[in-house]
C-alpha cells in the first residue's frame, strides 16, 4: 500500500523515540487540571502500599513469638489485626482505581476536544497534506491507546513505584547485608528493560502509523463506496484494505513480540535474584545470624519488590506504546496554522462595503511551489459589482476564492477587502464578510434546517423558513418526509444535486453577507434543476459584490464585467459581447460551448426520434 504523508506532514514521525515519560509531558498539563484527583489518588495509592507492608512484619512476629507455648493469643492478635489491614487495602484500592482511572478518561476527553479544537483552526495547507481518514484515527484509535496509559497504566505503575519503594527501605531495616545483595542486583536488571524498551517504542509508532494508515483507505473508500461499486472494485477494495491491515497486524506483532521479550527478560532476572536472596538467607538461618522470622519478612519484601519491579516493566511497555500515540497527537496540538490573526489585528471598517481588490498578487500553492497558480493578477471589484471569471481550467480562477478567503496567504502583492490587506484582519473577521456556494455544496449529516442555520446558527425558524422561499427551496423541503427537520444523511446523500445546491444557496441568503463568491454552483446540474437554481441565485446576487466563476453563458451574461483568465493572469476583460467582438480566447471558449450545447440538443432529438419512430411503424 502506497503511503501517503501524514496528518502532520511536516511533523512526520521524530527520528528518534521519545522516553516514554518525555513523550508523554505534553499531556501532563492536561492532568494537572484535576489537581484535587491527583491528590486523592496518590492518597489513596499511599495507603494501599502502607498496607501491603505491614504484612510481612505480622508474619515476621507470628513466626518468631506465635509459635511458643503461650503464643496462641499473639496469633489471634495478629490475625484480627490483618483483617483491619485487609479491609484497609480493598478500601484504598476501590478509591485508587476510581479516581487513577476516571482520571484518565477526563484526560482524554480534554486531550481529544483540544485536537479536534486545533484542527479546526488549521489553514488549508496542512490539510491539502493530509488524509482525513489517519488524522480520525488520531482522534479515536491513538487517544485510546494514551486513556489506556494515564487510566490503568500510570496507576499500576505509581502503586507499584511506592511498594518497590517501601519495600527497598523495609528490607535495608530487615536485613542490611542482605539488602546489599538485592540492590547491586537492580541496575542489572533494569538497563536491558531500559535499552529494550527503545525497540517496543519504535516498533509500536510503527504500528501507529500503520494502524492509521488502514484506517485512512477505508474512510476514502466507505466516503466513494458509490463509485468503488459503480466500476466493480468492491473486490479490489476489500482485497487493498485487507493487504493494509496484515501490515498493520506485522507492525503490531513486531511490537508485542518486543514487548513479550521485554516481559521474559525481568521475570528470569527478577525471579533469579529472589532466588539467590533466598539461598543467601538459608545460609544465614542455619549459621544463627538472623531468625527464621527475619528472613520470612525479609523474602516477602524482596517478592513485593520483585513483583512491582516486573509489573513496572511491564508498565513500561504499556507506557512505550502510548508514548508512540501521544508523539502522533501531540504533532497536531503543536502545528502552527500559516494563516492566523496578527497581532494586533486591523479591525474591518463598518458598515461593510463588499469592495474586493488584487494588487499584483503572485501566489503558489505549498505543495506546489514551483508553479505559479497567480502571476501577478490585478482587478478591482467595486460594491454591488458582478464580475466572472472565465478561463481553462487550471488557469487560476479557484485560486482567487480561496486568497479572498484568507484559506492561503499570498507571496507577492495584496488581497484588500474594504481597502484593508487581508493578512492584517483576524481571518474570522474577514470570512464573516463572506458568502461561498461551492460547486460540491457540503450538506453535513443533520436536519434540512440545521443545514441551512449553519449559514447563522442564532437565525430563527422564521428566518430559515424564508431563506428556503428566496433560494427555491421551501416547495421541495415541504415535500419531504419530516419537512425542514427531515434528516439528510451522511453528505446529504438523499437529496438531489439541485436541491443540495439549493441548501447551500439558502445558507448563503442566511449569512447576508456583503461578498458573495459563487464557484460553478450550477454546472453539475440539469437543466430544470439549473433554472431553480439560476433564479436563486439572482435573488442571492442582488445588492451584493458578487464573483463567480462560471462557463455557463446564462451566468456569465448576467456579470457587469467578465474577466478572463490564463496560467494566472488576466489576458481579456469586458462584457460579454465586447469580448465575442474581440474574438480571443474568451471567443473561443464561448464557442466551444456553443458547439456544445448544439451538440447536446441533436442527441436529444435524435434520441426523441429513435423512440418515437417505431410506433409510427407500428400504427
Amino acid at each position: 500500500m502506497a503511503r501517503k504523508g501524514r496528518a502532520a506532514d511536516g511533523a512526520a514521525g521524530p527520528a528518534r523515540p521519545k522516553a516514554p515519560i518525555k513523550a508523554l509531558r505534553p499531556l501532563i498539563p492536561f492532568a494537572l487540571r484535576y489537581r484535587v484527583r491527583i491528590a486523592a489518588g496518590l492518597v489513596a495509592l499511599a495507603c494501599a502500599s502502607a498496607s501491603t507492608l505491614v504484612v510481612p512484619i505480622a508474619m515476621r512476629r507470628v513466626i518468631d513469638h506465635g509459635f511458643s507455648e503461650d503464643g496462641s493469643g499473639v496469633i489471634d492478635a495478629y490475625f484480627v489485626a490483618l483483617l483491619g489491614v485487609v479491609l484497609c487495602f480493598a478500601l484504598s484500592s476501590a478509591a485508587r482505581v476510581y479516581t487513577v482511572v476516571t482520571l484518565g478518561e477526563r484526560v482524554v476527553a480534554d486531550l481529544r476536544s483540544a485536537v479536534f479544537a486545533r484542527l479546526t483552526v488549521l489553514d488549508p495547507a496542512f490539510f491539502d497534506k493530509a488524509q482525513s481518514g489517519e488524522i480520525v484515527s488520531r482522534l479515536t484509535a491513538d487517544a485510546t491507546q494514551i486513556k489506556s496509559a494515564f487510566g490503568v497504566s500510570i496507576s499500576i505503575l505509581l502503586r507499584n513505584l511506592f511498594l518497590f519503594i517501601g519495600a527497598i527501605a523495609m528490607m535495608v531495616i530487615t536485613s542490611p547485608s542482605l539488602s546489599v545483595l538485592v540492590l547491586a542486583a537492580i541496575p542489572v536488571i533494569v538497563f536491558p528493560l531500559i535499552f529494550s524498551g527503545r525497540g517496543v517504542r519504535r516498533r509500536s509508532r510503527a504500528a501507529q502509523d500503520r494502524l492509521a494508515e488502514a484506517s485512512a483507505y477505508a474512510a476514502e473508500a466507505v466516503g466513494a463506496v458509490r463509485t468503488m461499486q459503480a466500476f466493480g472494485r468492491s473486490a479490489d477494495a476489500a482485497a487493498r484494505f485487507r493487504a493494509a491491515s496484515e501490515e498493520a497486524y506485522g507492525a503490531a506483532r513486531a511490537s508485542i513480540q518486543a514487548r513479550a521479550i521485554l516481559t521474559g527478560v525481568a521475570i528470569f532476572l527478577i525471579s533469579a535474584s529472589v532466588v539467590g536472596v533466598m539461598w543467601y538467607g538459608a545460609q544465614g538461618v542455619l549459621s544463627h545470624s538472623m531468625t527464621g522470622g527475619q528472613l520470612s519478612q525479609f523474602v516477602l519484601y524482596a517478592v513485593f519488590g520483585a513483583g512491582a519491579l516486573g509489573q513496572l516493566s511491564e508498565v513500561y511497555g504499556d507506557l512505550a506504546m502510548s508514548a508512540g500515540a501521544a508523539e502522533r497527537l501531540t504533532e497536531i496540538l503543536s502545528a502552527e496554522p500559516a494563516v492566523k490573526a496578527p497581532v494586533p489585528a486591523l479591525p474591518m471598517p463598518e458598515p461593510a462595503r463588499g469592495s474586493v481588490e488584487f494588487d499584483t498578487v503572485r501566489f503558489s500553492y505549498p505543495t506546489r511551489p514551483g508553479h505559479l497558480a497567480l502571476d501577478g493578477l490585478s482587478f478591482t471589484a467595486a460594491p454591488g459589482e458582478r464580475i466572472a471569471l472565465v478561463g481553462p481550467s487550471g488557469a487560476g480562477k479557484s485560486t482567487v476564492l480561496q486568497l479572498l478567503l484568507r484559506f492561503y496567504d499570498p507571496q507577492g502583492g495584496q488581497v484588500r477587502i474594504d481597502g484593508v490587506d487581508v493578512t492584517r484582519v483576524d481571518p474570522e473577521a474577514l470570512r464573516a464578510r463572506t458568502a461561498l456556494v461551492p460547486q460540491d455544496p457540503v450538506v453535513f449529516s443533520g436536519t434540512v434546517s440545521e443545514n441551512i442555520r449553519y449559514g447563522r446558527t442564532n437565525a430563527s425558524d422564521a428566518e430559515v423558513r424564508h431563506a428556503a422561499e428566496l433560494a427555491n427551496a421551501h416547495a421541495f423541503i415541504e415535500a419531504l418526509p419530516q419537512g425542514y427537520q427531515t434528516q439528510v444523511g451522511e453528505r446529504g446523500v438523499t437529496l438531489s444535486g439541485g436541491q443540495r445546491q439549493r441548501i447551500a444557496i439558502a445558507r448563503a441568503i442566511l449569512k447576508d453577507a456583503p461578498i458573495l463568491l459563487l464557484d460553478e454552483a450550477t454546472s453539475a446540474l440539469d437543466a430544470e434543476s439549473e433554472r431553480a437554481v439560476q433564479a436563486a441565485l439572482g435573488t442571492l446576487m442582488r445588492g451584493r459584490t458578487t464573483i463567480v466563476i462560471a462557463h455557463r453563458l446564462a451566468t456569465i451574461r448576467a456579470a457587469d464585467r467578465i474577466l478572463v483568465i490564463d496560467d494566472g493572469r488576466i489576458v481579456e476583460s469586458g462584457t460579454h459581447e465586447s469580448l465575442l467582438a474581440y474574438g480571443a480566447l474568451y471567443a473561443q471558449l464561448a464557442s466551444l460551448q456553443f458547439t456544445d450545447a448544439l451538440d447536446e440538443t441533436a442527441r436529444g432529438l435524435d434520441t426523441g426520434r429513435s423512440r418515437t419512430v417505431p410506433s409510427e411503424a407500428a400504427q
